[in-house]
């Protein structure tokens, strides 16, 4: 005897992953909201249900259900967000609606994503109070580190998986998760390039020849760095331990050199601040310990390798700053760029293995994957399989948008396979809502 189907509510819905996870599982969508407009046209298209928009207006619209699902923005608890968590201006009270529904309805089921550090936000205060908050309304919460290549999709994009039952989770189990990504290539997601599609300009394949000489000049037996290569440094010298460039006189600072060794000798203290690195230019006392361990780290690379790179070094230094930069995520790998898949990044030019995809986030087209052996970015179509929404019929025109929205999404695989344990407990368990309570403790009413 099959199941009865549950009805969800898909909140912050996107392009829907949580939608395609649930009726994967012949569970019903009676209720969908996205403020973007876009997207709500998107969703309509693909799923025939018309989200409503803001949250904040619409909650009371929100019918009655037993899942509620909820990717609430991640940004006030991202690491590259503020971190201003519930008292971000934007978005930190949604969680607050999300508590108005909670308590208007009282679904069985909360299935919740969010960014890692939702967990340890605020040293675990953010958590502790979802917990509490949660926990007033008589649910059980469990919570769980999940990213797509765990469970075979080549993409590696850790994010927290919240779950809660107002019946208990004694039935609940995680599904076992295997680390490895021995068995996954990014391969699998590919389709056969088409002659133009997505090509790689012409100055970025340059970056990339310039870098794998740079390999070839380290040579084969040397081991890669593991922090990141900053060319920069290579030649440099100037102060940077103690205290920053900035707070020595301009007589001090004429005995050093700056970027790829250019003197600062005979030159007004603004010029001198101009030749140095952008990232050891700022005016504060002194550099955080990381950034003065990697300046040094460098130095000490390239005085071992000055011989071979000191020609190299007239190449990489036309480049734009950010691509003078290059870490190396693959020590086992290659070693070649042209196997590999490559990132464009402000921090540099990312080189990893190919099992799987660097994390989709909230991406700009630059900064799209690229498959260095086909010289192309990843196309939409592509990138949405990482999401395992690449059945999707409809996705954004714009590449823009298109990858915007494929790094807020959810994993359409990891959803299912999540809800597919926690609504298992739904098995011989009738269910009786209660009443509203009124007792609930101020920091956590929802209205």
């Amino acid at each position: 005897m099959s199941k009865p189907s549950l009805r969800f509510a898909d909140l912050f819905a996107g392009l829907g992953g949580f939608h395609v996870a649930l009726t994967r599982l012949k569970h019903i969508c009676v209720f969908a909201a996205e403020i973007d407009r876009g997207l709500q046209d998107l969703y309509h298209l693909n799923f025939g249900i018309r989200p409503a928009s803001d949250i904040r207006f619409c909650w009371k619209d929100v019918p009655e259900h037993d899942v509620l699902c909820a990717g609430f923005p991640c940004q006030p608890f991202s690491k590259a967000g503020s971190q201003s968590g519930f008292s971000c201006p934007d978005s930190g009270d949604l969680f607050d609606y999300i508590l108005k529904i909670i308590d208007r309805h009282n679904p069985r089921f909360l299935l919740l994503e969010n960014v890692p550090n939702i967990l340890r936000h605020a040293e675990e205060a953010t958590w502790r109070r979802i917990q509490e908050c949660l926990g007033v309304r008589g649910y059980s919460l469990s919570s769980k580190k999940i990213s797509p290549h765990q469970i075979g999709v080549p993409q590696v994009r850790t994010r927290a998986i919240i779950v809660a039952c107002n019946l208990g989770l004694e039935r609940f189990r995680w599904p076992e998760l295997d680390g490895s990504v021995h068995d996954l290539h990014i391969s699998t997601v590919l389709d056969d390039p088409r002659p133009g599609q997505d090509e790689l300009p012409q100055t970025y394949l340059r970056y990339l020849e310039v870098w794998q000489e740079f390999l070839d000049r380290v040579g084969g037996d040397t081991k890669m760095p593991s922090f990141p290569v900053w060319a920069m440094e290579f030649g440099a010298d100037y102060p940077c331990e103690s205290r920053t460039p900035a707070t020595y006189d301009q007589r001090y600072l004429a005995r050093f050199r700056g970027a790829f060794g250019d003197s600062l000798a005979g030159k007004p203290k603004r010029q001198q601040i101009a030749l140095l690195p952008p990232y050891a230019r700022a005016a504060t006392r002194s550099f955080p310990r990381w950034k003065v361990r990697f300046i040094m780290q460098n130095r000490e690379f390239f005085a071992t390798h000055r011989e071979n790179l000191a020609e190299w070094l007239h190449e990489v230094r036309r480049f734009p700053p950010s691509f003078q930069k290059f870490e190396w995520n693959w020590q086992r790998g290659s070693r070649t760029v042209w196997d590999k898949v490559i990132q464009f990044r402000a921090s540099g030019i990312r080189v990893k293995n190919p099992a799987t995809s660097p994390s989709l986030v909230a991406l700009t087209t630059s900064q799209v994957p690229v498959i260095a052996w086909q010289r192309r970015y990843m196309t939409v179509r592509e990138c949405a399989r990482l999401q395992s929404l690449g059945d999707l019929e409809y996705l954004p025109a714009s590449k823009t948008r298109a990858f915007k929205a494929l790094g807020n999404a959810v994993n359409a695989d990891v959803i299912e396979l999540v809800a597919e344990r926690l609504l298992a407990c739904e098995t011989g368990i009738s269910h009786n809502p209660r009443k509203r309570r009124r007792n609930l403790v101020d920091t956590c009413a929802g209205g």
